[in-house]
């Protein structure tokens, strides 16, 4: 486990978490009221890896979570119940 806020991923998990998402990519990026403060456009995220690991990298708590990671294949733990069936 890692936690997002003390230890936040950088470029290079950024980028490794996207090459395997299951997910849609604009998935990773909460939606949530800090999104909206800073007047993001959620149109900018959808199927744009770039975009996403910049806003990541720049606003951490806008990372979706969990995010759960195995080998090369990452899914977003939501609903929870993925969760199981991922790593099995």
């Amino acid at each position: 486990m890692v936690l997002y806020i003390k230890e936040p991923p950088d470029k290079e998990t950024l980028n490794k978490i996207v090459k395997g998402l299951e997910d849609p990519v604009e998935d990773l990026v909460r939606k949530d009221s800090k999104f909206k403060k800073l007047e993001l456009n959620p149109e900018d995220y959808i199927d744009n890896p770039q975009n996403v690991i910049e806003i990541l990298l720049k606003h951490k708590q806008l990372l979706q979570r969990p995010v759960i990671v195995k080998g090369n294949n990452a899914i977003i733990g939501r609903p929870k119940e993925r969760i199981a069936e991922f790593i099995r």
